[in-house]
């Protein structure tokens, strides 16, 4: 599939995915091409679950292949720079995430009704 419809930087991209996923490391897309590499690899059932959408790329390529993915990008800034740095800036939004869903309290914890 990648040798009729991407290029090396996509089957590289996939070699990274697939075994991140099998190991349950979760990966950040950044751009169109990140994207659609995930999307070539979607044939893997699990690695959906892997997959962290950084930012909504302005290409429309990119928002297309996190559609089909059923990503919902962290960051949407209007970024077109390339280089990783919608990753670069969604990266820190993941442990602050799990860390809130972890650490944060509840209303009977508070009140003590818990």
């Amino acid at each position: 599939m990648l040798a009729c419809l991407g290029g090396l930087e996509h089957a590289a991209l996939c070699g990274l995915f697939l075994p991140a996923a099998r190991e349950r490391v979760p990966v950040i897309l950044d751009g169109v091409t990140a994207n659609a590499a995930a999307l070539a690899a979607a044939f893997s059932p699990d690695i959906r679950r892997y997959l962290i959408a950084g930012h909504r790329s302005t290409e429309p390529g990119a928002a297309a292949a996190l559609f089909a993915l059923g990503l919902e990008p962290l960051l949407d800034l209007d970024l077109r720079l390339g280089e990783g740095t919608g990753a670069l800036l969604a990266l820190p939004l993941i442990p602050a995430a799990a860390a809130v869903l972890n650490d944060m309290a509840t209303i009977a914890e508070l009140t003590g009704a818990g």
